[in-house]
């Protein structure tokens, strides 16, 4: 009855077989790394449940463009950057901190445009 079915259903599980896909890979962002974004954005963007729908597009468009490990730098030298006197001066003046930072902006930019 629908043996012409059964070569379509076999190649679909072939394909789907061939593409490991792992949780990690697919979101790699910890949730409370995403909760945190979300609400910084909240505040800065009102706490609205548009805000809520706009932040949380915004981290996951970030999440798709800068690796985590890359996402904690950015954050790290952002928080460091504050601090006064040679510590801060050390997180401001880095290329690797520089280049961590420029990566996060260009990936706001981006979620700015296609979320908000």
């Amino acid at each position: 009855m629908f043996a012409w079915l059964r070569p379509s259903l076999l190649v679909l599980l072939a394909c789907a077989a061939s593409v490991p896909a792992k949780a990690e890979d697919l979101n790699d962002y910890p949730t409370a790394a995403r909760a945190d974004y979300v609400f910084g954005c909240m505040k800065a963007n009102g706490e609205t449940r548009m805000a809520l729908e706009q932040c949380s597009c915004s981290i996951d468009v970030v999440a798709t463009l800068v690796p985590y490990d890359r996402y904690v730098t950015a954050e790290t030298v952002l928080s460091m950057a504050q601090v006064q006197g040679a510590l801060g001066t050390q997180f401001r003046s880095t290329e690797q901190a520089t280049a961590a930072l420029n990566d996060l902006r260009r990936a706001q930019a981006e979620a700015e445009v296609r979320c908000f």
